[in-house]
């Protein structure tokens, strides 16, 4: 039986992890925890093996936590590392474990994708380049935003060959529900956003432009998508039509913002919360002479822990992507709440 390991147990962790030790097929071998603090506690709820920095040890037995073991000796027993610690720390532990240990990784949207501490010479996304990926030894799983960009893109090219570019605004959340940080009264500029540069990666033509905000909200993010055409863009009712039978994709005609959609899934006891999926705005979207412009909130939480899974299965057992989806809906139930969320929302 394959052995995973996740490496980290902030936002990101603790959702894969959860993932991955509900999957039978996978021997789930414990988390990582760099800081001893009160998230432990639910690592113990859940009865997940505790691994820990060997630089940490005296820390965690002075504050009272339990621990299994060190994360090295975690790495050299799994076959392949979820590295889902914070931003950075990645391309350290590749460094440090990964590669000398001859183990295989895949990296969150918080690292780097290029330069001199790139973990990953590819970015995954299911939607597009799923059967490239799986191929590599180090892959890096696009961020929640670039995640959704693929999943809303890659349909429009398939379907229409005289699209001239994409532009896109992304309105971001300050923080997480559960991220303790104060969410201050500001809308702050991202002067250099990844996500142009990311989508790239996989989607090379026609050029994505991006700009982003963050602002106060703790809920999800929110996108404008525009779509330039070289004559008269199609018709909403076509575009929409498109996007029905997309995976993690529901289309929406009555929520009301982002925190509707939310409290949604809270109220529906979905895990953590997450939607894991993106919900194009029907009721929004508008056809101006040669220009479409979708309206669409991320699942910034969720999103990217199906998009794990299915890559975990693609490097681990080379499945094929409907195989894979298939058996991620099973774990998730997305097309479940997809419906769930589309009758709520009509």
């Amino acid at each position: 039986m394959v052995k995973v390991f996740v490496n980290g147990f902030g936002t990101i962790g603790r959702r894969v992890a959860y993932a991955v030790a509900n999957d039978k097929e996978f021997e789930f071998i414990g988390i990582a925890k760099y800081t001893p603090d009160d998230r432990l506690k639910e690592a113990y709820e859940q009865g997940y093996d505790v691994y820990i920095p060997e630089e940490s040890i005296d820390r965690f037995r002075e504050k009272g936590y339990g621990f299994v073991g060190t994360v090295k000796e975690a790495i050299e027993k799994a076959d392949i590392i979820i590295d889902a610690s914070s931003d950075g720390k990645g391309y350290e532990n590749k460094i440090k474990y990964y590669l000398p240990l001859s183990k295989k990784a895949i990296f969150q949207g918080g690292e780097d994708r290029y330069g001199e501490k790139s973990v990953a010479s590819i970015i995954h996304n299911s939607r597009v380049n799923y059967d490239k990926a799986i191929t590599h030894d180090y892959v890096m799983q696009g961020s929640c935003n670039v995640t959704g960009l693929g999943r809303i893109m890659q349909p429009l090219i398939e379907n229409y060959d005289d699209i001239t570019r994409f532009d896109s605004i992304i309105i971001r959340r300050a923080a997480d529900l559960e991220d303790p940080k104060e969410v201050k009264d500001t809308i702050e500029l991202t002067r250099e956003p990844h996500h142009q540069d990311d989508v790239r990666d996989f989607i090379k033509e026609p050029p994505l432009y991006v700009d982003a905000y963050k602002v106060p909200s703790r809920m999800m993010h929110m996108h404008q998508l525009n779509i330039r055409f070289k004559k008269k863009a199609p018709n909403k009712d076509e575009v929409i039509e498109i996007y029905k039978k997309e995976f993690g994709v529901a289309i929406l005609n009555s929520a009301k913002g982002t925190a509707d959609i939310r409290k949604k899934a809270l109220e529906k006891r979905y895990p953590f919360g997450d939607t894991c999926m993106v919900h194009i705005h029907a009721d929004v979207i508008r056809v101006q002479d040669d220009t479409l412009k979708i309206a669409y909130s991320d699942d910034q939480t969720g999103i990217v822990i199906p998009e794990n899974h299915i890559l975990l299965q693609g490097m681990v057992f080379k499945r094929s992507r409907d195989d894979a989806i298939r058996r991620t809906d099973i774990l998730f139930g997305l097309n479940d709440r997809k419906r769930q969320l589309i009758e709520e929302y009509k």
